[in-house]
This record gives structure tokens, sequence and C-alpha cells, in this order.
């Protein structure tokens, strides 16, 4: 039997290592923001790589939502996407996530406000994803789904890593906790102006937290965040 996972994020929140976590895997088929070009056609909202990710990727949000219900290949029971919640915008339909498990990756606003703006600089709360992530949680809450804080995987990833798999399921596998440095084939053709450090990496590292300093025109956007973080803590996987 197929497990069909929707694990969803803000931006820079650690998710494209959780995606190579899982690709890693030889029973899973991982899946990098299907919604990212019907996102953009959309909103028309102007994001690092536009136009090629327009050129090379789904646009129609029907024919996206398509492929995740389609059959896996031969030797494959587990789909794992990373989605990202901001790209949940009128125009795409949610009936599709009833069909799906579901899973929530969080990060210290702070830490993600300062990676965002470095790439982005222009930024709002529905650009990191925070209400549109709460408002999925609460739609699918009665799946009882995990929530893990990404400075948790980071310091506990083989036992974070372990109790999400049980969560859907699955047995945890060794070889989520490592893998080869440089791009995948599933990676968007966005990689290039968000993934460089991940394609440095090989596995997660134990890191402290640096500190951030906030502008102050973007304390209030900080501050907001902090809100959902603090409720999305509250029923988060303990490490």
């Amino acid at each position: 039997m197929s497990v069909r996972i929707a694990f969803w994020s803000g931006p820079r929140n650690v998710s494209t290592a959780l995606l190579r976590a899982w690709g890693n895997r030889q029973d899973t088929v991982p899946l990098d923001e299907p919604f990212y070009a019907a996102f953009l056609k959309l909103t028309g909202i102007d994001h690092p790589g536009r136009d090629e990710t327009l050129a090379r990727h789904v646009t129609d949000p029907q024919v996206v939502i398509d492929s995740l219900r389609a059959p896996l290949p031969a030797g494959k029971r587990v789909l794992f996407q990373k989605q990202m919640a901001h790209h949940m915008v009128p125009g795409i339909e949610r009936g599709w996530m009833r069909e799906m498990r579901h899973g929530f990756l969080i990060r210290d606003p702070a830490q993600m406000i300062a990676s965002y703006v470095a790439v982005r600089s222009d930024v709002t709360v529905e650009d990191l994803g925070q209400p549109q992530m709460f408002e999925i949680f609460e739609q699918v809450r009665d799946q009882d789904p995990p929530v893990i804080d990404a400075c948790d995987l980071l310091q506990d990833p083989r036992g974070m890593l372990t109790s999400v798999c049980e969560r859907f399921g699955l047995d945890f596998d060794e070889r989520m906790l490592s893998w080869a440095a440089g791009p995948r084939e599933w990676d968007g053709v966005w990689a290039k102006h968000w993934y460089s450090g991940v394609e440095r990496s090989t596995g997660f590292r134990p890191t402290r937290p640096r500190e951030v300093e906030i502008p102050a025109h973007l304390r209030d956007l900080h501050a907001e965040c902090e809100q959902y973080y603090r409720r999305f803590r509250e029923v988060r996987i303990r490490p």
C-alpha cells in the first residue's frame, strides 16, 4: 500500500535537506515543490528564476494534482512531497489534500527571515507561508500530523526522523541521515537561486543558531511570525 506524504513548510526551513533525506530511501519518490510554477503563474509574483520556472515546470494546478494521485513506479511505495504552504493560493483546489498524509516543518522566525531576505529582500508574512501553513494544519489536524522544528531536526536527526516515520507507519531508514553532495535530478530549476547550501551538504549538521538582529522595518513581521511559531511549537514532536 502506498503512502503519499505532503510535508508543509515555509521557505528557508531546512526543507530541501529534509527532501534529500527522504530521497535517499530506496522506496521513495521525492517531489520538489510541485505547485511552484502554478503559484508563480497565478500570482504574477516576481521570484528569482521566474521565467525559467514557468517555462520548464507544470503551471496547470490540476495537472499537478493528477500527478500526485498517479500510480507510483514499480518498487516505490512512498511519495514524499516537499510542499510550500504559500503556494496554496486561490485557483488551486484543495480536495486532493484529503488523499494525503501530512507533516509540518517549522523554524525559528528570526533564522527564517534572515535566510529569506538574503535571496529576496521584499517579504511579507504570506511570503513566509505562516498563516497558510497554520490554516492547512487546522484542516488536517484530525490526522495528528507530525510537526517538527528545524532546530530539533538538526540536533537529533535520527530521533526526529524515526518519530516521523512511525507516524506514517514506516520504518526508519539509516540512509536518511546522510547523502552525497551536489544537485539532484528532482531539484526544481530554481535550485541555482535557493539551494547552494544544501548542495554542499552531506547530512544534517548540528548547528548553534546564529545571533540575528531583526532590522526595524521587519520587526512587526517577526512578531507576527512568532505568534504562529509558538502555536506550532506547542504541538511539535519533542527531541
